[in-house]
């Protein structure tokens, strides 16, 4: 077992806290605005390298597979475990299917093999793995727009999570990238 395991919900957002328009389009993720004072960031490409596993939940690996055909498959050749009852195409060889108990898949699975796991969606997913404690960080990219609608990152949580700031960050393009531990207190 890893002492280094961390398993890390990550989202992009809206100001208001959506994650997704209505129709789930993603044209909202190329921002326009510039941040004197930001970051430039490391790149994309080799920060992606420092994640071991992704974890996401079956409409997420859809919306990812639809986007694939105009954008790629953001998730490169890294290990993902998608969460899900059903029977999906299986569009690639990293990718795998888990439909069991999630601290199983945390204690048999992800902590015995990685060292940074990222969950990646979606909301009901990341709200049942904060529920049973198995998160260790939450990292929120908040994007500079309100979308007025859509799907909210937490929706019903139903419990308070005290949170540390470990690190904000403002980039360029007008994006805050905010990091929070949990606190087990």
């Amino acid at each position: 077992m890893s002492d280094s395991f961390r398993l890390t919900i990550h989202m992009v957002s809206s100001l208001d806290g959506m994650i997704a328009k209505k129709d789930n389009s993603v044209s909202w993720f190329e921002t326009t605005d510039y941040y004197e004072r930001g970051f430039t960031g490391q790149s994309p490409e080799e920060f992606l390298k420092t994640i071991d596993c992704y974890v996401m939940g079956s409409r997420t690996y859809e919306h990812a597979l639809e986007l694939s055909g105009s954008y790629g498959w953001a998730y490169g050749d890294t290990p993902t475990i998608v969460t899900t009852h059903r029977n999906l195409p299986v569009e690639r060889t990293n990718i795998e299917f888990y439909s069991g108990d999630l601290n199983n898949l945390v204690k048999e699975r992800l902590r015995p093999r990685y060292n940074n796991v990222w969950l990646v969606g979606g909301p009901t997913l990341a709200r049942e793995f904060l529920r049973l404690q198995l998160v260790d960080e939450i990292r929120l990219s908040i994007l500079p727009i309100i979308l007025g609608e859509g799907t909210p990152f937490f929706d019903h949580v139903g419990q308070e999570f005290a949170l540390h700031l470990k690190d904000a960050t403002p980039y360029k393009n007008g994006m805050v990238e905010l990091c929070y531990a949990i606190r087990n207190v």
